[in-house]
């Protein structure tokens, strides 16, 4: 396949092919994190990495795991040497790497060291603290962007993760409803976070104590896209900075309210900065919400659980076969007009009427008793931006 998109535009012009807690092998409770699942990831052309960095028992060392749960952890430099290796087999436009970090200066500065000496050259270092606007996938092609908070800003607001995620519903389709999530592995899962809530929170308070010494100004050099703190209050959090981007990190949750209070601010942060989107914490399964639910308003980062399964993981992965299989898939220009905002849950007129031709499909002849009770069809669903 053939890229056919421009790819010379800003970032904030694409939606982005974006992992959720990459380093998982299976759902998001118990199962073990390894490098294996990342490097699929990216032999499958997804160009958005996330790790969870968290001190070892001795707090002396980086391990990746999904905090607060029994997930068994995985070394760092595995996980970095993977994205080495596979970041640019299958395309080579932008891997950019989105860290959420629970570290004091001195690891800090490990993390920094081992990045830099991991990917060298490849790694993109901005030339200052803020950008008027984001560079493109062509002027960033073999490069890998470290995306996080600034240092302290960790320490000054809680994990995005940790913010409410209750009350999401599913959203039926034409090729039926999603698999839900075992209701006895999420109360298990709530069992969990409850008995070590006093635990990390001892351990973070611990770590703030140590921080209180300074940020490690090489860790604060690798950001080369700022995510910026939520004030919680959306008119603020979409309010768009004319001289600086930025990107904004939203639970599915969360989203899922403001496109009903917010949807033309959504769509008008989306236009110039990046907006993340990411699966509600009681989806301990790793299944996934409906992607068209972020990409109507423009969300570049629709961030889905790559080692789940099902309808909605199908359509995400569909949706990046698209352009080449590259990654990146150039949003709309109806999303990009700032004189007509679109509004995805108006009634439009029909424009384009689209025919399909039915075809007769050669499907293998039954051999046996067994085979011929098999009935075999195709089922094509159609979907759009629109509501």
């Amino acid at each position: 396949m053939q890229v056919r998109d421009d790819m010379g535009l800003p970032l904030s012009h694409y939606f982005i092919y974006t992992g959720h807690n990459s380093y998982l092998t299976g759902n998001q409770l118990s199962s073990g994190c390894s490098e294996v699942p990342i490097a699929k990831a990216l032999l499958d052309g997804v160009r958005v990495i996330e790790l969870d960095l968290w001190p070892n028992a001795a707090k002396d060392d980086v391990e990746v795991l999904h905090g607060r749960t029994w997930t068994s952890p995985v070394e760092l430099g595995r996980c970095l040497d993977a994205i080495k290796e596979h970041a640019f087999v299958s395309s080579p436009y932008p891997v950019i790497l989105t860290l959420e970090d629970h570290l004091t200066p001195h690891l800090q500065a490990k993390v920094a060291k081992m990045i830099k000496e991991t990917f060298g050259d490849t790694l993109h270092l901005s030339e200052s603290e803020t950008m008027t606007e984001f560079p493109s996938p062509e002027d960033l092609k073999g490069k890998i962007i470290v995306s996080t908070k600034p240092p302290k800003e960790y320490l000054q607001t809680k994990s995005n993760k940790e913010e409410s995620q209750n009350g999401d519903t599913e959203e039926d389709s034409v090729w039926g409803e999603e698999i839900p999530d075992n209701k006895a592995l999420m109360d298990v899962g709530r069992e969990v976070s409850d008995q070590d809530t006093k635990r990390y929170v001892k351990e973070e308070e611990d770590m703030e104590k140590l921080a209180q010494v300074g940020v490690n100004m090489e860790y604060k050099r690798l950001i080369a896209i700022s995510l910026t703190r939520r004030k919680h209050d959306m008119d603020e959090d979409l309010k768009v900075d004319p001289n600086k981007v930025s990107r904004m990190s939203l639970g599915e949750t969360a989203y899922e309210k403001a496109t009903t209070t917010h949807g033309a601010k959504i769509i008008k942060f989306t236009q110039k900065n990046l907006l993340r989107i990411f699966p509600r914490t009681t989806r301990i399964t790793s299944s996934n919400y409906n992607p068209l639910m972020g990409w109507r308003y423009g969300a570049q980062m629709v961030a889905a659980n790559m080692q789940g399964h099902g309808r909605k993981l199908w359509l995400t992965q569909g949706m990046f076969r698209a352009n080449g299989g590259c990654g990146y898939v150039k949003k709309p220009n109806f999303l990009m007009n700032c004189d007509k905002m679109f509004d995805p849950r108006s009634n439009l007129p029909v424009k384009t009427m689209l025919k399909v031709k039915r075809k007769t499909f050669n499907i293998y002849q039954p051999k046996t008793a067994t085979q011929m009770q098999c009935s075999c069809f195709v089922r094509l669903a159609i979907v759009t931006l629109s509501l």
